[in-house]
């Protein structure tokens, strides 16, 4: 026994030394392989040797990025219907000329849009804006109850409230008259309130399914992965899709403890087959039940004056579709670009282009939040204001009620609508939907919104960064580190 312990401590750094080796080998071999950005290569191959087996444990725990990996891997695409009919109606080369007219820089906006989703434009949509619940919940409430055919709903949050028993009501009453009723919720976004709504729709007789189902409840707030979408549509013809979950924190005509505000909208036209598509492909990744053409999908006409392209993101097939529009609208700004976003946290790549936005004589807008419901978040978003500052992107944060809102427009010509925050969660690790819209009349109404907001609002200024603390700014600067994950 003495031999064999006196053995073993002989021969322990030797198993140690091998295991660093071959562990900082497989860290190097799988950064330079996997990952994009060149600092994190080094930073991660750098650890792996320099810190001998805590460098690659590390690695193996934090930096192998499993969510997109996973994501990647889902098969998520039905089979569906001909979309021949409605390719062939898409806006063409009359309106390319004369959005060259009016705005020559946006027509290669067009083109990269479709470049980045392979979905095209539609003219002939009606898009209305809805603001918090109180306008929203009533007209989708309404839409529900006058439903012939079918009710497709999908939502991140659905909580188990006044808001989402009024909702349950409603959806019960549709499916008792005969009315197809499909619900997706995500599965994190079930647990925000108990019991789930998922057990009371199930116990109505209403087919529902969770989104990926996660076994860490406790972390689930900031789980990634999710399915932050919000759509509804009726009888394939009339959608809802924006930034409000079903919750009765938007509803602010009840008096809830927690208001929230919050941007919806009501649609019509052809592109009301972009929400029913980005509904059924989910809906059939969850369940395997492929929605297929007639009733789910019937010939839609136009309605209005509005071209607007459906813009699905995900970390799979349509990873980055958000970011690359993002980064195309702020190239082809020529005079004004406002942002109005809950969360606020981007990458270098993103900030360099607002930056370069406003050196190119461009005035660059972000409205957030004067508090976040995350404070955490709150931390890490300070750290971007100041190079932003420098180069004279404007900032303001608005006043409670914490402002849920999502927009984005550029030039009074453009504006990109939905589900999507400002942040990486939303850009690569998140399933958003947005409509890309080419409307003055529509831009002008969401300025109008943002015009409101900055006007109660309060600018972020220099010297209120510099005067920070060292202690807040190293609480600020840490935070900021976990940007991927918040």
């Amino acid at each position: 026994m003495k031999h064999m312990l006196a053995f073993l401590s002989d021969l322990w750094p030797v198993l140690v030394s091998f295991g660093h080796i071959v562990g900082a080998i497989g860290v190097t071999v799988d950064a330079v392989l996997r990952k994009r950005q060149v600092p994190a290569v080094i930073g991660w191959v750098g650890l792996a040797w320099l810190a001998p087996v805590v460098g690659s444990l590390l690695y193996v725990s934090f930096g192998i990025n499993r969510i997109r990996r996973a994501a990647s891997a889902m098969q998520r695409e039905p089979i569906l219907g001909d979309t021949g009919e409605l390719r062939s109606a898409q806006a063409g080369g009359d309106f390319l000329h004369a959005l060259a007219a009016s705005h020559p820089t946006l027509p290669g906006l067009a083109r990269l849009g479709y470049q980045a989703t392979a979905n095209p434009l539609l003219p002939g949509n009606s898009i209305e804006l809805l603001q918090n619940g109180g306008e929203a919940y009533p007209a989708m409430l309404e839409a529900i109850g006058q439903a012939k055919h079918t009710i497709t709903l999908l939502s991140y949050i659905f909580d188990n409230d006044e808001a989402g028993e009024v909702f349950l009501h409603a959806l019960s009453a549709a499916a008792s008259r005969g009315v197809q009723v499909r619900v997706l919720i995500d599965d994190v976004g079930s647990r925000y309130s108990r019991p789930s709504m998922v057990v009371r729709l199930r116990a109505a007789g209403i087919p529902v399914a969770t989104f990926l189902p996660t076994r860490l409840p406790r972390f689930a707030r900031y789980a990634n992965l999710r399915n932050h979408r919000k759509i509804l549509v009726i009888d394939g013809q009339l959608g809802f899709t924006g930034g409000m979950n079903i919750r009765v924190g938007h509803w602010l005509e009840k008096q809830p403890s927690d208001p929230v505000r919050c941007l919806h909208f009501r649609v019509q036209g052809p592109v009301v087959y972009e929400l029913q598509r980005a509904f059924a492909v989910d809906w059939a990744f969850v369940t395997r039940e492929a929605l297929d053409r007639d009733p789910w999908f019937p010939r839609l006409g136009r309605v209005g004056n509005i071209v607007s392209r459906g813009v699905p993101d995900g970390p799979d097939s349509d990873i980055e579709n958000i970011l690359e529009l993002v980064l195309g609208a702020l190239s082809a700004a020529t005079h004004h670009v406002r942002i109005i976003t809950p969360y606020f946290l981007i990458d270098d790549v993103v900030l360099r282009a607002l930056q370069i936005a406003a050196m190119r004589g461009v005035i660059v807008e972000v409205v957030i939040p004067d508090r976040s419901n995350i404070p955490v978040m709150d931390w890490a978003m300070t750290p971007q204001f100041g190079p932003l500052l420098e180069k004279g992107v404007r900032v303001f944060r608005s006043p409670p009620p914490f402002d849920h809102t999502k927009a984005f427009t550029v030039d009074g010509q453009w504006c990109l609508v939905g589900s999507t925050n400002w942040d990486a969660r939303s850009f690569l690790l998140n399933f958003e939907f947005n409509l890309e819209c080419y409307s003055p009349e529509l831009t002008a109404q969401l300025d109008a919104l943002i015009d409101a907001r900055i006007a109660s609002a309060r600018p972020v200024t220099r010297a209120e960064l510099k005067a920070r603390s060292l202690p807040v700014r190293l609480r600020d600067g840490i935070a900021r580190l976990g940007a991927p994950y918040l």
